[in-house]
């Protein structure tokens, strides 16, 4: 059965969504079917994201009037970040999945797996409360949730930034209609698309264009996000190769001492035998000279051939990583250029996309996407009868 999926940005009303006062359109006799996921204090959570970067940066300040008192205070006055945002997401309408139907009860279901990895899927969206409704007309959830970047240049080094922390997650906008807000909710449909099948739906689209350009950019923002990725392990593997360098830098200054003990031992007059003075003993020239000679000797040998082995075996260790981190760091390079590869094709292909709406149309190319479509199903049904599939 196909259902619509509704995305819209929330009113931010927490004390309705938490029904600690009702409105008109809910029904208080089903308000213990709703599910209440989170309700912190915004305030507390303010503390716990961004207490310890305010420490820092107020550290830093000479002036005392560039201090921030209230990190939380400030942006509530300041024009530039919202306080926190809100998503509310929902399946179908009131007329084909109403909360009081068998419909609804199965919508449920599926808005209550998909939030289940919400939080994992967005580590940058901080959820301080969700609620799942199905004491109004429809099922739906309100997500509300504090972005956040960490290791800003400028400011707090964590500090809330929507378009930020969207694009840390790999939705980085460009054009007007495909911002980085646009690009991600089109992506959470499909993440909700995707759990819906489950549930016996299928994502209804509603004729616009958005649906066919969304393929395109979805396929963008996942080989960015993959290109984010191999670009941070090839950052870790160059962490691991100053590593080695500095290893390879003490292996060289190791064999610098030993060439330094070696002159010692030519030339040091504590490591020569020198020679009898006039009428020494022989038993005292050994003992006072010879035997001391000797231990000391003993010593630096034996001291020279734990230093060898210890070079020796960093050697081997430093080559047989050294040779690991090579391969690794090469295929990571040839990831690297193939997904920019993939994404420079995407981009022409979205390039092409937007201008044969414009010569032909939107309406005459959607027309053309559905029978496209239509044709492909016929296709494949016949397929699967003629292996016998179809039952």
């Amino acid at each position: 059965m196909k259902r619509t999926i509704s995305a819209e940005v929330g009113k931010g009303s927490v004390n309705h969504n938490s029904r600690k006062f009702k409105a008109a359109n809910v029904d208080p006799t089903r308000t213990h079917l709703n599910i209440n996921y989170c309700n912190e204090s915004i305030k507390q959570v303010y503390h716990e994201l961004f207490d310890e970067a305010l420490e820092r940066y107020n550290a830093k300040q000479t002036r005392a009037d560039r201090q921030i008192e209230d990190y939380y205070e400030k942006i509530c006055s300041g024009k530039q970040e919202k306080l926190f945002h809100e998503l509310v997401i929902q399946i179908g309408n009131k007329d084909d999945t109403g909360s009081a139907t068998k419909i609804g009860e199965q919508a449920k279901l599926a808005l209550d797996e998909y939030f289940q990895s919400f939080q994992e899927r967005n580590p940058n969206l901080h959820v301080f409360a969700a609620h799942l409704h199905m004491d109004e007309s429809t099922p739906h959830i309100h997500i509300d949730f504090v972005p956040f970047i960490t290791g800003s240049k400028r400011g707090l080094d964590t500090r809330v930034s929507l378009k930020q922390a969207l694009a840390a997650q790999g939705f980085t906008g460009g054009t007007r209609g495909a911002t980085e807000w646009n690009l991600w909710v089109q992506s959470e449909k499909e993440q909700l698309a995707q759990v819906m099948e489950r549930y016996g739906f299928e994502w209804e689209h509603l004729g616009t264009h958005e649906q066919h350009l969304s393929v395109i950019e979805f396929k963008k923002q996942e080989r960015s996000k993959e290109l984010a990725a191999v670009e941070e392990k090839l950052a870790d593997k160059s962490a691991e190769f100053n590593t080695l360098a500095q290893r390879m830098s003490n292996l060289e200054k190791g064999s610098h001492e030993y060439d330094d003990l070696e002159w010692k031992l030519t030339n040091d007059p504590k490591y020569q035998l020198p020679e009898p003075q006039g009428l020494t003993a022989v038993k005292s020239y050994k003992t006072k000279i010879v035997e001391p000679l000797i231990k000391r000797l003993k010593a630096l040998v034996s001291n020279l051939l734990v230093r060898y082995f210890k070079v020796q075996d960093n050697y081997i260790r430093v080559k047989q990583e050294n040779g690991k981190l090579y391969r690794e760091n090469q295929n990571l390079i040839d990831s690297a250029d193939r997904l920019r590869e993939e994404n420079y094709a995407l981009r022409e292909q979205n390039k092409d996309y937007t201008l044969l709406r414009k010569v032909f149309g939107s309406q005459q190319i959607d027309d053309l996407i559905e029978r496209a479509k239509e044709a492909q199903q016929v296709q494949k049904r016949q397929r699967q009868k003629s292996h016998g599939w179809e039952r």
